[in-house]
């Protein structure tokens, strides 16, 4: 794979008109999604209700959780408490969290019913049963946009100190791409929006950023290498040489993912639908909104590095220096032919 892409020479820049035409279609129906659906927040946001179980004998998980979607309880949060016949279950009824002590008891009297077709009736006992307010899920909220904004200033900063900030703000251009076009995703997908799916929204931040990162350290290399070249050829040198490390890298983190995806439980589902798809988009906009966005950057906003040294567009042809042709001396005049005498 790596002799493959040794010496790849492609043109990622000139298609960057059309790869903003795509991604710009594909968020388009991800925010008509957002605008019609919403996302579908988990008890940890909205609210709900906790019911710890003890059961006689040890159960598998997969026949529980069955049995509480078939007693309208879908996405029940479910883990063991302790031991392994001990079970706590968070859930809600529908998609609005159940309030008061009637929708406590309505979830309770549900898992009560999901228990009695999975373990037995007189198998198992509720040891407690509580409800999770809203109030906690705003704050929740909160903290995880907070996350999200600290995570681009910090780019932000830490870019701006070790770059520049035009590579900075062309990276944190590209991370925010990253954040929407996987917030569109989990919106169109329906995906159950709880802690474990925002730690995998910040872990693609981390990945995409340093991705754009290692492509953005090979254009600062080159740009002191090759000072003749134009900014245009830069970036696609740099992509082209970082592209065996990018193939071997996402091939194998994409593998993993799709692995989690097709063989891990409903718990771990999620994470591994965000990551997919964030893998994805991250190497796409390293390669297809970062560099452009750059270029764009640097032709409004040239460094003091940059101005004589690099140009847009095509390269610039060299203009030949012209010498000037040698000096003729001048003649010394000819000697005067005396005239005869008239």
């Amino acid at each position: 794979m790596i002799r493959l892409f040794a010496n790849a020479n492609y043109d990622f820049i000139k298609w960057r008109r059309w790869a903003f035409s795509l991604t710009g279609a594909i968020m388009l129906v991800g925010v008509i999604f957002l605008a019609t659906r919403g996302l579908n927040y988990s008890i940890e946001f909205t609210g709900g209700t906790l019911v710890q179980v003890e059961v006689a004998h040890q159960v598998p998980i997969a026949n529980i959780r069955t049995a509480l979607d078939n007693a309208g309880l879908q996405g029940a949060e479910m883990s063991n408490f302790g031991s392994d016949t001990s079970y706590v279950v968070r859930a809600r009824l529908g998609h609005e969290a159940s309030q008061g002590e009637a929708g406590t008891q309505a979830v309770a009297d549900a898992v009560a019913r999901a228990f009695d077709q999975s373990v037995g009736a007189g198998r198992y006992r509720i040891e407690r049963r509580e409800a999770v307010g809203p109030k906690v899920g705003q704050e929740l909220q909160g903290k995880a946009l907070m996350a999200i904004l600290l995570s681009f200033v910090v780019t932000l900063i830490y870019l701006a100190f070790r770059f520049e900030w035009r590579f900075g703000l062309a990276a944190v251009v590209a991370t925010a791409h990253d954040v929407v076009a996987t917030i569109a995703f989990i919106s169109v997908m329906h995906l159950e929006v709880s802690l474990v799916v925002v730690g995998a929204v910040l872990t693609v931040v981390g990945y995409s950023l340093n991705d754009t990162i290692i492509i953005f350290d090979r254009v600062r290399e080159n740009l002191r290498k090759y000072r003749r070249q134009n900014l245009y050829e830069i970036l696609n040198l740099s992509i082209n040489e970082t592209l065996p490390r990018s193939v071997l890298t996402h091939g194998t983190t994409i593998a993993t993912t799709l692995s989690l995806l097709v063989l891990a439980g409903e718990v771990i589902r999620p994470f591994a639908w965000v990551m997919s798809f964030g893998i994805f988009t991250g190497t796409f906009s390293s390669i297809y909104i970062a560099a452009p966005v750059l270029l764009w950057i640097e032709k409004r906003w040239p460094g003091e590095d940059a101005r004589g040294a690099r140009t847009f567009g095509s390269r610039a042809a060299a203009t030949p220096s012209v010498s000037a042709p040698p000096a003729t001396p001048p003649s010394s005049p000819s000697p005067r032919t005396p005239q005869p005498a008239r």
